[in-house]
């Protein structure tokens, strides 16, 4: 008890990041620092407030609420940097969104997970339903990457604005009928393999449960915004190129919600909910986060937004989403999985870190 009060401490450096932000703004790394420090103890009541409503409606479901709340920091990040017309910074955290939970979260998840448990298991038929649907978003956005590095010299602007919007309501589509194959027609496919041993009762009632997340989701978004607002000055000072700060930096900072929620979950022997999350919010930044990006362009920032990745981009998202898949498609994990995904993980930041700015 003593350390669930501890953690939430640091709630206190929300409103220390705000009045420094208000009163000195010169001082953006502590802004920085105490937005994402004021994260954890977020990420922590979400976690909670997502693991008693799963009582209620059970992992997938709990999984895709997470993973909901949880992306509010993302889509903050997202819409503020397109309002500064950071739209280089917006294209490198989709990718890393999607890269820091399919590679560390899980990965993290596994790994803690397993020095618990020798093997835990999952369901194999979610699993590969979120595989394939990873690898129908990973093409999705390699059409309008293939359709800029082909005509975009040629000034066909006209065509490749269009191609984004249509492209942005075709993923919209999807992730709807995707909620109702999930919710709806096909539930059994993502009911957990094994159930729950113990049999524990939920401690907070549904109502408290959707408040204190909806409080947690709100804070979320609060530090996020703040983060966004000093990440720059920061990247700068640190001398980090922009790639690296949206792939990485902001991704993993964005994400911290659902991943500790996510890792939270795997302690608990909990690997359908774990995944649930992790994959959920993937699914979510490639079906709902990018296209509302290219929409909400529209009514922001310089100029429209479009889905124009680059070719390092598309090749670590790719090998991304395939290796993830490998690894969780035959519903089981373990500790050395976990290490496995991380790996792969760091290799890709280790990339990004190199690359100079002009790329």
């Amino acid at each position: 008890m003593n350390h669930k009060i501890s953690i939430y401490y640091g709630l206190l450096a929300a409103p220390i990041a705000l009045l420094i932000r208000v009163i000195a703004p010169e001082y953006s790394q502590v802004v920085f620092v105490c937005a994402a420090i004021a994260l954890i103890p977020v990420a922590r009541l979400i976690s909670e407030a997502t693991e008693q409503l799963s009582f209620y409606a059970g992992d997938a479901i709990g999984g895709m609420l997470n993973a909901t709340f949880g992306n509010l920091p993302e889509m903050v990040i997202i819409l503020a940097a397109l309002q500064s017309g950071l739209y280089e910074m917006v294209l490198a955290s989709l990718v890393g969104g999607i890269l820091a939970n399919l590679l560390l979260a899980n990965g993290l998840s596994f790994l803690i997970g397993g020095f618990k448990n020798h093997v835990q298991e999952f369901n194999p038929v979610s699993a590969r339903v979120y595989g394939s649907m990873m690898l129908i978003a990973c093409i999705s956005m390699i059409v309008p990457a293939i359709f800029n590095n082909a005509f975009s010299k040629v000034v066909i602007i006209r065509e490749e604005y269009l191609l984004n919007i249509g492209l942005a309501i075709f993923l919209l589509i999807t992730y709807v009928l995707y909620l109702v194959f999930m919710l709806k027609t096909h539930r059994d496919f993502f009911k957990p393999t094994t159930p729950n041993e113990e049999t524990v009762s939920p401690k907070w009632t549904l109502k408290r449960a959707l408040v204190w997340l909806l409080c947690g989701s709100l804070l979320a978004a609060i530090t996020g915004e703040m983060l966004v607002s000093s990440v720059e000055p920061t990247a700068q000072s640190l001398g980090l190129s922009t790639g690296f700060v949206g792939m990485i930096v902001l991704a993993i900072i964005g994400g911290a919600a659902e991943s500790l929620s996510a890792i939270q979950m795997a302690k608990k022997n909990k690997m359908d909910l774990s995944l649930g999350i992790t994959f959920e919010s993937c699914i979510q930044i490639s079906l709902l986060l990018a296209p509302v990006a290219v929409i909400s362009s529209y009514f922001m920032g310089n100029k429209p937004f479009n889905l124009a990745f680059n070719g390092i981009h598309l090749s670590v998202l790719f090998l991304g989403v395939l290796v993830g898949a490998m690894v969780t498609g035959d519903g089981k994990s373990n500790w050395y999985k976990g290490v496995q995904l991380i790996m792969v993980y760091l290799i890709i930041a280790a990339l990004f870190y190199f690359i100079p700015e002009a790329n």
